[in-house]
């Protein structure tokens, strides 16, 4: 059943574009406004496309952008879905699956997350080491869809070390305030209590949020290449006497530069 959907969906995008992306990019809260950055080919918003559910959170425009940056053709989820809003995982992943059956090689997930990192501060980027599953479920429960990946997929190495290294670079040479961590995911749609932000601190984590663990899961299953950044938005709770609200985008110094797709 899933097979079948995906063929219709990439089918009907296929049909609106011939372009054949190498990079697929998920944008998170806020972070929407990287697509002025691309040469756009092809819009289409995601209620038209079959089976894609249209995003229902602020932020999340909820457009499929095919186009290029920087040389390279990228495919561009302008938002996403989440668990807590009730959609089941295979409705979270969809998108990513669709992806990757379009073409693309290599995935760039991003979000926004609350921070409790030493010396975190709110717009500054982290890139993302690894992940700890906190939402108590997995997208590849169930029946496994050999034509996708393997039963039990390699998760050694979810964020590929060689993008971390160039994103890292990047940075640098920008100037840009940055840090590396484990990005907690966690279902929602609730905060943490400081009492967990307390627990996230103690078994390794440096940022939290209510996304991206499904996606890179799901595209590790279909062998790409993932390169995973948080723009942290607010300090988690109980580390700050101020409450951050969410950017509607990251400081003008901290923009998304298209040296990224150098990969």
């Amino acid at each position: 059943m899933v097979l079948q959907k995906l063929t219709e969906t990439v089918a009907f995008i296929r049909s609106k574009s011939s372009l054949k992306p190498r990079i697929g990019i998920i944008l998170g809260s806020g972070l929407g406004a990287f697509v002025n950055e691309v040469n756009i080919e092809t819009s289409i918003p995601f209620y038209q496309i079959p089976h894609f559910m249209p995003p229902a959170v602020d932020g999340h425009s909820g457009n499929l952008i095919l186009g290029s940056v920087g040389g390279q053709s990228v495919a561009i989820l302008q938002g996403r879905n989440h668990y807590y809003e009730g959609h089941t995982m295979e409705t979270v992943v969809f998108p990513t699956r669709t992806l990757a059956l379009l073409g693309a090689e290599i995935l760039i997930l991003t979000n926004s997350a609350g921070g409790f990192g030493e010396t975190m501060q709110a717009g500054d980027f982290m890139l993302i080491e690894d992940h700890i599953n906190l939402m108590g479920m997995n997208p590849l429960m169930g029946p496994n869809i050999k034509e996708l990946g393997p039963r039990f997929p390699d998760m050694t190495e979810a964020y590929d070390l060689k993008f971390l290294e160039q994103m890292e670079s990047i940075l640098k040479s920008q100037g840009t305030r940055y840090h590396k961590g484990i990005y907690c995911g966690v279902s929602g749609p609730t905060y943490e209590t400081p009492a967990e932000v307390r627990y996230l601190k103690m078994i390794g984590g440096k940022a939290v949020g209510m996304s991206t663990v499904p996606e890179s899961i799901a595209a590790n299953h279909l062998g790409l290449r993932v390169a995973g950044i948080s723009c942290i938005s607010n300090l988690a709770a109980g580390l700050s006497r101020q409450n951050f609200p969410m950017l509607k985008s990251p400081k003008p110094e901290n923009e998304w530069n298209k040296n990224f797709l150098s990969f």
